[in-house]
């Protein structure tokens, strides 16, 4: 049997091995969405033991280090120029702010740290203070993200050199659905970002958002995407739409929430090493949600109360909730190990 049939039992005497490395038809993802719930779940949970045996959650943080005014117009984001939200513009944040912004994430227990800005494409004086920003968060110990827009090779080379661990860059959505959602940049533009960063060498966080309105089959195009890069994404972040007044999706009708669970489970199955991470919208979602999807193998969370622009569970809520689920940490299984 070929890895992409799923035809076999719900319960095996071996395990499967998680498939690695392999290429996935939308025939084959549109199969693995299908399947009883039952069964998907137990699947992505059987492929995320095997790959991530201890079973920890990664804490992100992250910090709009430049917020509001963006040209672009994504019909979901409230820092477009165009739209009127409550979004305010502001500038690039002072070097020290940033530091005090990371050092309290790590006393709070997170393990990377995100930087994102609300450019189009960085200037490369931008980049320079990236730069600083960047080699500053690395000092504390902490991993580094950042999502600027676009880059220039000679830019991303210059993030890459500071010790910048992951580039941010979400493919949003299918893309045949993605014109429906953002017309003043291409699908190709951002497929082209994505190996611009591989080309110099950074780990790639790219992932988008589900609920805007885009079909089941549309969900299955997007994830297949991900799936198909080559490498695919280290980091995964799935996010679950948060429509905001203002914006055009603001009236956007709710997606079944096991149909985001569902998503999560074909992200794990799919991307087996992949930290698969619950982003924007899990405040909406609830405790039972959240505790779905960890089940379906999402192994890592934005961590903090605010992301960019919208609310986030509050970090002592987040803290409870992995508690009452048994689940560890990253930063504590390393504890355990270096003991």
């Amino acid at each position: 049997m070929s890895a992409h049939q799923f035809t076999a039992p719900l319960i095996q005497a071996k395990s499967r091995p998680p498939v690695v490395g392999a290429t996935w038809t939308l025939e084959a993802v549109t199969a693995l969405y299908n399947l009883p719930f039952n069964e998907i779940m137990f699947r992505a949970q059987e492929t995320h033991r095997q790959v991530f045996p201890e079973g920890d959650v990664e804490l992100a943080t992250l910090l709009s280090i430049k917020t509001g005014g963006c040209p672009e117009d994504c019909s979901y984001c409230p820092q477009a120029a165009r739209y009127h939200t409550d979004v305010k513009a502001s500038k690039l944040l002072d070097l020290e702010e940033v530091l005090e912004a990371a050092k309290a994430a790590k006393a709070a227990g997170s393990n990377r740290f995100c930087m994102g800005a609300a450019w189009r494409e960085p200037k490369d004086r931008d980049v320079e203070k990236v730069v600083a920003m960047i080699k500053g968060v690395k000092a504390l110990g902490l991993e580094t993200c950042a999502t600027l827009g676009m880059l220039e090779p000679s830019q991303a080379k210059s993030l890459k050199d500071a010790g910048l661990d992951f580039y941010n860059h979400n493919l949003d959505t299918s893309e045949d659905f993605y014109p429906t959602v953002i017309q003043t940049r291409s699908y190709q533009d951002r497929l082209d970002t994505l190996q611009t960063v591989r080309n110099v060498g950074l780990s790639v966080c790219c992932g988008g958002i589900v609920g805007m309105g885009e079909s089941r089959e549309q969900r299955v195009a997007f994830i297949a995407r991900l799936a198909n890069l080559d490498p695919y994404p280290e980091s995964v972040p799935i996010n679950h739409l948060v429509p905001v007044a203002g914006t055009p999706l603001e009236a956007q009708a709710k997606l079944d929430p096991l149909e985001f669970v569902r998503t999560i489970a074909v992200a794990r199955i799919t991307m087996p090493k992949a930290r698969v991470r619950l982003s924007a919208g899990r405040q909406e979602l609830g405790k039972a949600i959240q505790a779905m999807c960890f089940q379906a193998g999402a192994n890592s969370i934005f961590y903090g109360d605010q992301l960019l622009t919208t609310g986030n569970p509050e970090a002592e809520a987040d803290r409870q909730l992995l508690a009452q689920l048994g689940l560890k940490t990253k930063e504590s299984c390393k504890a355990e190990v270096q003991v």
